[in-house]
């Protein structure tokens, strides 16, 4: 089973559960390079049905202040491409059979060189990428191997997407569409912006693939809201402020702590008759 499959199937078990896919966002290398891979190991056990493992970058456009200080921490730690590839595959090694998508920026990549990135990517276990400064009409190089190794490209949709845009993007995407709720960076918020409705339901008219919600979503209410009417939710800043919140050495306690709190937002809610 190639990446697009994994991820596929964890939406589809997740709808089989009538429960929208919780996908849980942390940083590589954050709050030290050998916290990596307790921190997966225990989002996958609390529950998490996807995890997106950032690689940090120097200049994170899409960030808020919280995920910028645990990229800006993990590369004054060491942390590289390559240390969270490794971390991929000592996941694997340890059993996480959860999927894995690197969430990071292109500069990265295209200094890695493209077929070297995808090969490796492929290689470490890991299903996808998620590339937020990397425009649809200038993905193909990279969305030509994706393809050759079966992992895949998860493209963005915002709030200003137009409809030609939104299906320029569905034509080549797999695993899901990400659609951001907010029209900023990422970031725990209060409250969620009741307009990504509205995308979601325009990006179903120009795809069958899972649609999913991120960006400001942090409590179990908020998992709720959009697990009724997207097929899946993204946590991110608010995972990393619990892992944030303590010593290094109780980072993956709190991971899987936090994860176990939102997961009962996912059930969607039976309406009476």
């Amino acid at each position: 089973m190639n990446g697009k499959e994994k991820i596929g199937k964890a939406f589809a078990r997740a709808a089989s559960e009538d429960r929208a896919a919780l996908v849980m966002f942390a940083t590589s290398g954050f709050p030290t390079l050998e916290s990596t891979q307790p921190v997966l190991k225990a989002i996958a056990d609390a529950g998490a049905d996807i995890i997106e493992l950032g690689v940090p970058f120097s200049d994170p456009l899409a960030e808020g202040p919280t995920i910028q200080k645990s990229s800006h921490a993990a590369l004054e730690a060491g942390t590289t491409p390559e240390t969270c590839l490794t971390a991929v595959r000592e996941a694997r090694a340890a059993g996480i059979e959860t999927p894995i998508l690197l969430m990071g920026y292109y500069n990265p990549i295209f200094t890695y060189g493209l077929a070297e990135y995808c090969d490796a990517v492929a290689e470490s276990g890991a299903d996808g990428l998620i590339v937020p400064d990397l425009p649809t009409p200038e993905a193909g190089p990279l969305l030509d191997e994706c393809d050759r190794n079966g992992i895949a490209l998860v493209p963005l949709m915002a709030l200003t997407s137009t409809d030609d845009s939104i299906a320029e993007a569905s034509k080549r995407a797999s695993g899901f569409i990400y659609c951001v709720s907010v029209l900023g960076v990422t970031g725990a918020r209060a409250k969620m912006s009741d307009r990504v409705t509205d995308l979601v339901q325009r990006v179903r008219t120009k795809t069958d693939l899972p649609v999913a919600v991120g960006f400001g979503i942090t409590t179990a209410d908020h998992v709720n809201a959009v697990a009724s009417y997207a097929d899946g939710a993204v946590i991110g800043s608010a995972l990393v402020d619990a892992i944030t919140n303590g010593d290094a050495s109780g980072a993956a306690q709190r991971a899987g702590d936090y994860v176990k709190s939102v997961l009962p937002g996912t059930h969607r809610k039976v309406v009476a008759k």
